[in-house]
């Protein structure tokens, strides 16, 4: 039978009494300090010898006791996704990462491959999280819901381009994307509007409600009309629609995103189509490095705005569970115009 090293036996686990004795102050006083609790007046002197002494001692307090005191954990998870994840979404949740430590919650990440929507959603209720910030791709629904708030959670929040039944919603409503670039094309003359669908898995959650807004868009003119164009984020998919693109009489294309745009504007100029004269290009993201190609692409740039922070809309939910759910919706959109349309 395999033992643990000899030293491991031996190594201690220091304590807040181990604190308590190097600042020479009581338990009591360690735990005022370290949970930052402001109702017992405590000098500035006494605070840094207490932090002093939990730093050189490598001293952490335990979650789990803190949470037994408090009533509640102080965790908010966040479920991963197998979804490809855009720069936007990357740092709204670097952001409200960064923001809720700041409100002192415990941010963890949790990962779901290979679980059915019912195994993940016991897998987070284990953990007993106080919040559940779910985005797109996450299978949540309204019995999971349910199973959450009986385990304790006290928000759960979904972060896509539509809300969950029985959960507040952050939503990214994908359609205000596709109308901005296709009013764009149509207030410079374009009438016959091709819109990229990539045909990668998960991102017809994104690319179907942008073509909706698109769609939507262009039934404010009469003589506008838009045409969906499947496409694969390869060499080889670009260049076959370029080769028959004089075939399918486009005048301009919204390109789902920067990504895809750039693929397709280098296979039809390889295929001898002059963007813009022959076709407009707009993508969406407006990365930078689109504005560093020749022509400068065209892009709807996106940005997610909330009356609230969305951390501290979390911490209020947390402290005033049982409310109506909320709705609030993210996803601002402009294009802006640059050479290639």
């Amino acid at each position: 039978m395999s033992q643990l090293p000899e030293q491991s036996a031996r190594t201690s686990v220091p304590t807040s009494a181990d604190v308590a004795r190097a600042a020479g102050v009581s338990r009591a006083t360690v735990s005022y300090v370290l949970n930052d609790n402001t109702t017992v007046r405590i000098s500035d002197a006494t605070r840094r010898r207490v932090r002093a002494a939990a730093f050189d001692l490598g001293y952490v307090p335990h979650a789990a006791a803190r949470s037994l005191r408090a009533g509640h954990s102080r965790m908010v998870l966040l479920p991963a996704t197998r979804l490809p994840a855009g720069l936007l979404q990357r740092r709204f949740f670097t952001d409200l990462q960064s923001d809720l430590r700041r409100l002192d919650y415990t941010v963890v990440q949790y990962g779901s491959a290979g679980l059915d929507p019912d195994e993940a959603v016991r897998a987070w209720a284990e953990l007993r999280p106080v919040a559940v910030v779910a985005p797109a791709g996450v299978p949540l629904t309204p019995h999971g819901i349910g199973m959450l708030t009986r385990s304790g959670a006290k928000a759960v929040i979904t972060l896509g381009p539509q809300p969950v039944e029985g959960a507040h919603a952050l939503v990214l409503d994908q359609r205000v994307v596709g109308g901005s670039a296709v009013r764009h094309l149509l207030a410079r003359g374009r009438r016959r509007i091709g819109v990229v669908m990539p045909q990668e898995p998960g991102l017809a959650l994104f690319s179907e409600p942008r073509l909706a807004g698109a769609l939507q868009a262009a039934e404010a003119c009469a003589d506008a009309r838009v045409r969906r164009l499947p496409l694969r984020y390869e060499e080889t998919s670009a260049a076959g629609l370029a080769a028959r693109w004089r075939t399918l009489g486009l005048d301009s294309v919204f390109a789902y995103d920067d990504e895809y745009a750039m693929l397709l504007m280098r296979a039809l100029q390889d295929a001898g189509v002059e963007v813009p004269a022959e076709t407009a290009v707009v993508g969406a993201g407006d990365l930078m490095l689109g504005r560093l190609l020749r022509p400068r692409l065209s892009s709807v740039s996106m940005e997610l705005a909330t009356a609230q922070p969305p951390a501290e809309m979390i911490d209020r939910l947390v402290r005033n569970p049982g409310g109506a759910p909320e709705r609030h919706d993210l996803l601002r959109a402009r294009t802006v115009a640059r050479e290639s349309g």
